[in-house]
């Protein structure tokens, strides 16, 4: 821990187990009292680490400045090597959810070695999902006007560019308009994205100016995430200003992920099993809101997104406030990827194939043709099944 200064990760859990003990250069393991008095970080020591404390252990570590001890190159890995199995998957889940750099070779997805074609076959592979998602839900029609939303982040950007693909490959003609929000955030530049919307995209674009910023921060409670108000007050605008170009849709840029992590919190928070719609109507305006990637892990599209140098701009909203909800259950459906690697598409697949009769919703019974009691399903006039 000689490498760890602790004093910018106060007031974050950092669990350690028990038996690191001098691993490379790291030194004796210190005191809990000296390094709570020192730097006001409560550690958490640990005798053991079964599998059954493998999520408590992460969900310590959730937050981004309780990764520390893992952000040093020159020491990562020799301490993956010689952590044991389950620290090391803590770890590196921890690092994979918060997109932290973490020295592991094996699992490198921005290495030297990356080719055009690896480049292409990740593009195909996003292509197909989104083309299948497009088909599936009518996204794609003769004569659309389509408005995108561009935040600056990695998902809309990839979307974006998809789009103009599908834009050239598809035999119908459809419109695509990209539309950015200036939330007025301190800090905040746009030009990169704009430079890249007028020269490389070469697509209709509007950058809208709303002092949303100022609103979030005075509506919101003290140590509430800022994204409930923010979300509704962007979501209001973007309807208005489709509404004035004449567009008849709205693409997100929302992915499989997203669609996991709210089925996750609205189980978890609110007892109800609801995540994401691939397409939804608005009252507002009757748009079709659309979400094209939802198929799509995030991870692909992080890398896709790199690979293909698009400009990335920061939140300062998100990202500076702590103890979140949803970076949690990243976490959560990161541990469950190391311990299945088809974890998350399997997940995704078990939101589109739902069995009533195996659920305790009373009311999806009834809307299936089911007893409501039993689950049996109703039979027609001529007593043959329905199914």
């Amino acid at each position: 821990f000689a490498y760890l200064d602790l004093q910018p990760y106060k007031g974050a859990a950092i669990a350690i187990p028990k038996s690191i003990r001098g691993v490379g250069n790291f030194g004796a393991r210190p005191k809990r009292q000296e390094m709570t008095k020192s730097s006001g970080v409560d550690v958490i020591l640990l005798k053991r680490l079964a599998p059954a404390f493998i999520t408590s252990f992460c969900m310590l570590i959730s937050c981004r400045n309780a990764v520390g001890w893992v952000q040093t190159p020159a020491t990562n890995s020799r301490f993956l090597q010689h952590s044991c199995p389950y620290v090391r998957m803590a770890l590196l889940a921890s690092a994979d959810a918060l997109s932290e750099p973490i020295t592991n070779s094996s699992n490198s997805a921005f290495d030297g070695s990356t080719t055009e074609m690896d480049v292409n076959k990740l593009q195909s592979k996003l292509l197909k999902q989104l083309r299948g998602v497009c088909k599936d839900y009518q996204m794609l029609e003769e004569g659309d006007h389509i408005m995108v939303c561009v935040s600056g982040g990695k998902d809309s950007a990839t979307l974006l560019y998809l789009l103009k693909l599908m834009q050239q490959r598809l035999q119908i003609t459809f419109k695509l308009t990209a539309v950015h929000v200036d939330q007025k955030q301190p800090g905040y530049n746009g030009t990169s994205l704009v430079k890249w919307l007028d020269q490389e995209m070469e697509l209709p674009f509007l950058v809208v100016e709303e002092d949303t910023y100022s609103i979030v921060v005075d509506k919101t409670a003290p140590n509430k995430s800022y994204c409930t108000v923010c979300s509704r007050l962007r979501r209001g605008i973007l309807y208005s200003t489709a509404l004035e170009l004449g567009c008849n849709k709205i693409a997100l840029g929302h992915h499989a992920d997203d669609a996991l992590e709210t089925l996750m919190l609205n189980m978890l928070h609110a007892g109800q099993m609801k995540a994401m719609p691939a397409r939804y109507t608005s009252k507002r305006g009757k748009l079709a809101v659309m979400r094209p990637l939802i198929r799509s892990l995030e991870s692909d599209i992080a890398k896709y997104s790199s690979l293909r140098e698009f400009p990335i701009l920061p939140c300062n909203l998100c990202s500076n406030q702590a103890n979140l909800q949803r970076p949690q259950v990243k976490l959560l459906l990161q541990t469950l990827t190391h311990l299945n690697p088809n974890a998350k598409q399997n997940l995704i697949n078990a939101i589109g194939d739902v069995r009533p009769s195996h659920l305790l919703d009373q009311n999806l019974r009834l809307a299936c043709g089911m007893d409501p009691i039993t689950g049996e399903e109703d039979q027609d006039s001529e007593g043959s099944p329905l199914f």
